[in-house]
């Protein structure tokens, strides 16, 4: 499992990003967008993270 967990908190940060410019540009919500957008690197972080709390 070693390296799947990282990069499915990659493809999470990657699909909050994306969501996050949509609701920005084309919904009428852009606190949300932003809001939605500042989960990206904790996605990354909290995935990396447990990832090896599980390896040890």
């Amino acid at each position: 499992m070693s390296g799947q967990l990282a990069k499915f908190g990659l493809m999470a940060s990657m699909a909050s990003v994306v969501g996050s410019l949509y609701i920005y540009f084309v919904g009428d919500n852009e606190m949300l967008g932003i809001f939605v957008g500042l989960w990206a690197p904790t996605l990354i972080l909290a995935t990396k993270e447990i990832e090896e709390w599980l390896n040890n």
